[in-house]
């Protein structure tokens, strides 16, 4: 028997099996429901929110009408004309359709279904996108992934205008258009449906979505199940590293809600393709909850999806945009229209909770469906309550036991630590583990440099990821962590790294003036153990709070260590002699190093190197405690980068030769302000005078900090054992400390 006879025949039995969908005359019963319509119109001019809404979407709908409907043969990559056309198209057919159904006028009925059918016209036709680039080539994109986008959005449209279509013109879309549509982007490409990746869960919605609107349960059980692994062959990965089947062998949506989801809700990519891949898990879940009830899809794992929104959130500065993780683009946010999405389905079937209406209010639009009226009416009815961030501890792993990233808040976001101790993130993963960066309000203090991608520009590598994302932004020496032998963790393996994550040594945000969270990597390098502990504290001396990072490194030889700090701004001041090359060069050759111009070289002058910046209108100082032979380096993003893909941004670094057990100390202080209206700069000095590790044996480091009113703080690591019931004992420079727990703080 041929493969796609059995693939056929198993579909056919798993159909027998599940419950009819809800179908023919229940149309809308996607994302809108015949009731929510009711709803809607009942309630038009009454809903600001929803009001405002529609008018803005229907100016932009109208204007669309007004220039014709434009369906070109595709030829570009991302950005290019064909390709933005196209992509236009699937988002304008879908708000045609709301409106539809929103105002009861034809007009965008009669739009909506004159574009599927000239779809329809030329789709049964169309070869493969003449882009090769793709490991999974689309025919109206490049990429199978941008063909899902396009389904997702079009079956909310074929959904909103099912009952104005005919009969006969259904059958004809259907046969022609979205049957062998979804085909091709699942048994045609199993590489890039049956895969546990961002990419697949937008396939698995757009087939599962046009099987729910058409009434075909053998495409929603393709969609939740995926492809039979018996059915399909290809060698296990894609050309960018990432698995195409899952270790166990499972695949579809329930697979990758399974998989990249942590229990509390955190995705193993990151906030940036979270943010991406949101859309699509609750838009699909939105029509399983509508079409298919029994399978209580959003109970699946505990309510994991409505968990995401809230950790998704979690993860956003002060001013809503997404911590740049992974291959994050920065400046990506939840003013994005995925969050849009999110926030308001959450709201709708996840018990209302008030805090969404507050960021629903800030993103100041609703979706037109049976979510966003109730969003708009919370809102309406002065039920919405702020929605205030805390420090959150995110695991990572399916189950929750594979790292995690934390975030350490202070007040109103006053200092804000992302700390990463996370697994590798799929094919989207970078190689720093326990990296760092800080914010202060809306803005980075020390950064994480994100992508290297000009997503959707053209000129930039078509719109996709360029060769510097692999020779820097996935390097270790990008990151604000320890690189060993100026070679990347793991050797910059996907390989390696994926099969290994750090591992949380304690957590502890009860104090709000001294938040700390502690983790550990041993397989980064091997015999080497990394450890490191940050801690956001408050004191009485300090104006702001400061960042405590204490850095400890167990190796079995001695190594070189090379932690940079990324800092945004200007240079101030140093406490150390320095000298800049007149000719610049590269620091290395490979591992990202060949990236880095050297800009000035100097050695410590003191134990506490003392480097000061400005930037954002305010001071900023970084303290470290460091050895005589120490290097001290300024370096700049740029090197051997002859297309400028890369930003040309700042770094300074400590360089430790011949070091094997070792452990780097540093605080960041954030201090003052400079007003160039005034010219007048107001505490534009550190606070600390002092910095040292006064104490480090197997078990413990203590460091103590000194202030420049002559008091000192002792700050202690336990090592041996973090349980807080635990009772330590400790001489230290003649003092004894006794506490229990896995740190200790004297202010």
């Amino acid at each position: 028997m041929k493969p796609n006879t059995r693939f056929a025949l198993s579909l056919f039995m798993l159909a027998m099996l599940v419950p009819v969908l809800s179908q023919a005359g229940e149309h809308p019963n996607l994302i809108m429901t015949k009731a929510g319509v009711e709803k809607i119109r009942s309630a038009l001019g009454t809903v600001p929110l929803f009001d405002a809404t529609v008018e803005k979407v229907q100016a932009e709908v109208d204007e669309e009408i007004e220039l014709g409907i434009d369906t070109p043969v595709p030829k570009d990559y991302s950005g290019g004309y064909t390709h933005e056309r196209h992509k236009r198209n699937f988002f304008m057919a879908q708000k045609a359709a709301v409106l539809y159904q929103v105002l009861d006028d034809e007009k965008y009925a009669g739009y909506v279904r004159d574009m599927l059918f000239q779809y329809e016209a030329m789709y049964k036709d169309l070869p493969l996108h003449p882009k090769t680039r793709s490991y999974a080539r689309g025919k109206l994109f490049w990429q199978c992934l941008n063909d899902a986008n396009w389904l997702v959005y079009m079956s909310q449209a074929y959904d909103a205008i099912y009952d104005y279509l005919s009969p006969p013109e259904r059958q004809r879309l259907e046969d022609n258009l979205f049957r062998p549509f979804a085909d091709h982007i699942s048994i045609d490409s199993p590489q890039f449906f049956n895969r546990v990746h961002n990419h697949s869960t937008w396939g698995n919605a757009a087939v599962g979505m046009i099987g729910l609107v058409m009434g075909d349960d053998a495409l929603v059980e393709r969609a939740l199940y995926g492809i039979p692994f018996d059915e399909v062959d290809a060698d296990g990965k894609d050309d960018d590293g990432g698995f195409i089947y899952s270790r166990d062998g499972k695949a579809g949506f329930l697979a990758n809600l399974d998989e990249p989801f942590s229990p509390d809700g955190y995705y193993t990519e990151g906030p940036y393709y979270q943010r991406y891949a949101m859309y699509p898990f609750l838009i699909f879940a939105q029509g399983l909850h509508n079409a298919r009830p029994d399978l209580k899809i959003f109970d699946h794992k505990n309510g994991v999806l409505l968990k995401a929104v809230d950790a998704l959130l979690a993860l956003s500065d002060a001013d809503g945009e997404f911590f740049p993780l992974n291959d994050g683009q920065k400046g990506m946010s939840y003013y994005a229209r995925e969050l849009v999405t999110a926030v308001d389905i959450a709201y709708h079937v996840g018990g209302r909770d008030p805090r969404l209406l507050d960021i629903a209010q800030r993103q100041g639009q609703v979706l037109l469906d049976d979510a966003g009226i109730s969003v708009a009416l919370g809102v309406r009815d002065g039920e919405a309550v702020p929605y205030e961030k805390t420090s959150v501890n995110l695991s990572d792993g399916a189950d929750g036991t594979q790292g995690g990233v934390a975030v350490l808040r202070h007040g109103d976001e006053n200092l804000t630590l992302v700390f990463k101790y996370a697994a590798q993130g799929l094919s989207h993963g970078h190689y720093d583990k326990l990296s760092f960066s800080l914010y202060e309000k809306g803005d980075e203090v020390l950064q994480d440099y994100g992508l290297a991608r000009f997503v959707n520009i053209e000129q930039k590598g078509g719109g996709n990821y360029l060769k510097e994302n692999t020779s820097w932004a996935k390097q270790t020496i990008a990151h604000n962590t320890i690189t060993q032998n100026e070679t990347s963790h793991f050797q910059g393996k996907y390989e390696i790294g994926s099969q290994h994550h750090s591992v949380l040594h304690f957590y502890d945000d009860t104090d709000p003036d001294v938040q700390v969270v502690s983790a550990t990597e041993t397989n980064a390098y091997p015999g080497t153990t990394m450890r490191r502990t940050m801690a956001i504290i408050k004191r009485d001396a300090f104006e702001r709070p400061f960042l405590l990072d204490v850095f400890r490194v167990d190796a079995d030889e001695e190594n070189q260590y090379d932690l940079p700090f990324y800092f945004l701004g200007q240079v101030l001041t140093v406490n150390f002699d320095y000298e800049s090359p007149a000719t610049l060069r590269a620091l290395g050759e490979e591992y990202g190093y060949q990236h880095l111009y050297l800009e000035g070289v100097g050695t410590p002058g003191s134990e506490a190197t003392r480097f000061s910046w400005m930037g954002n209108g305010k001071f900023y100082t970084l303290t470290s405690a460091t050895r005589a032979s120490d290097e001290l380096m300024f370096t700049r993003i740029g090197a051997n980068d002859p297309d400028f893909n890369l930003r040309r941004d700042a770094g300074f670094m400590i360089r430790r030769h011949g070091a094997g057990d070792t452990v780097f100390v540093s605080t960041v202080e954030t201090h003052g302000s400079y007003s160039p209206v005034t010219e007048l700069a107001v505490n534009s000095n550190s606070s600390i005078a002092t910095l040292k590790v006064v104490y480090h044996d197997a078990d413990y480091t203590a460091v103590s900090i000194g202030d420049v009113s002559g008091e000192t703080s002792v700050f202690v690591v336990a090592y041996s054992d973090s349980s807080s019931e635990f009772e330590h004992v400790l001489d230290v420079e003649g003092v004894t400390y006794q506490w229990s727990g896995p740190y200790l703080y004297t202010n």
